[in-house]
């Protein structure tokens, strides 16, 4: 009687089919939680990429950079003396300290950056007129100039039909044989206002034919932006109480042409003079 009853229990729970139906569900409730947070992974991951491609670019000069570089002025073949020194009282930041050298130290966001130009500059400095179709070099005997016109009588270019352009060359921290100090660049842009200012660039401006290469600034200009460079002011001779010392920096001889040329950068020579000193012998007198 047991094993029947047995039997007819297993029998009745076989006919409900209860456990072949539970071994048979799918686990909806652990799929849905696996989607949900692969759901949530690529939603975390696509919302960085979004935050971090928006984040600014850094772009130099910053507001905490303090840059140099040389400019000259060539206009209808004369190459024009070193703008003076911008006064102490200048608010912006990109300024020349005399003798040609520039000063890259941008004080806010509008000259910093992209925004660091040679029109930048120019919009800062008395007197200078500089957009990407006009020149004006500050001094009354220079007269301003535009895309087309003819340069002046008596200059190198008189009669010819000009343009304002810019050339620029970069000087590498590099030298090459002989000591030689390598340049890269002299590119020549029409758009000279817009023209980036960077570190150890030589930028000369000018205006007069199309076909005609601007020159590099002169080597005075280099020599200066050089000194600056390594430090120094400017040498000047200079007299001590034992003689007289004389110091002179050699100027530089740039090589002319364009893509990558060098430059040779001679060292400073010191002459010292020493002081003459006479002594005459004391006399004595004897009375007898």
């Amino acid at each position: 009687m047991a094993r029947s009853s047995s039997g007819k229990s297993v029998a009745r729970a076989a006919s409900t089919g209860g456990g072949a139906t539970y071994r048979g569900q799918m686990p909806v409730n652990w799929y849905a939680a696996l989607v949900i947070i692969v759901v949530i992974g690529i939603g975390s991951v696509a919302v960085a990429k979004y935050h971090y491609n928006q984040t600014p670019t850094l772009v130099e000069p910053t507001t905490n950079t303090t840059w140099h570089a040389a400019l000259a002025f060539d206009i209808c073949g004369t190459t024009e003396p070193a703008l003076a020194a911008s006064p102490s009282s200048a608010t912006t930041g990109l300024t020349t300290t005399g003798s040609g050298v520039l000063l890259i130290a941008p004080k806010t966001a509008s000259e910093a950056g992209n925004n660091a130009t040679l029109g930048k500059f120019a919009e800062g400095y008395s007197g200078l007129t500089l957009t990407n179709t006009q020149v004006k070099y500050p001094s009354a005997s220079v007269p301003a100039y535009s895309n087309g016109q003819k340069c002046a009588a008596g200059t190198p270019d008189a009669g010819k039909v000009g343009e304002v352009q810019a050339r620029s060359w970069v000087l590498s921290t590099k030298t090459g044989k002989n000591g030689q100090l390598e340049e890269v660049g002299g590119l020549t842009t029409v758009k000279p206002a817009s023209l980036k200012l960077l570190n150890r660039q030589l930028i000369t401006v000018g205006f007069g034919p199309a076909n005609q290469a601007l020159p590099k600034p002169p080597a005075s200009t280099i020599t200066a932006l050089l000194q600056v460079l390594a430090g120094n002011q400017p040498v000047a001779t200079t007299t001590t109480a034992t003689g007289v010392t004389t110091t002179t920096a050699h100027m530089l001889t740039p090589t002319s042409g364009s893509g990558t040329t060098t430059t040779t950068v001679p060292a400073l020579s010191t002459t010292t003079v020493p002081s003459t000193t006479t002594t005459k012998p004391s006399s004595t007198t004897t009375t007898k």
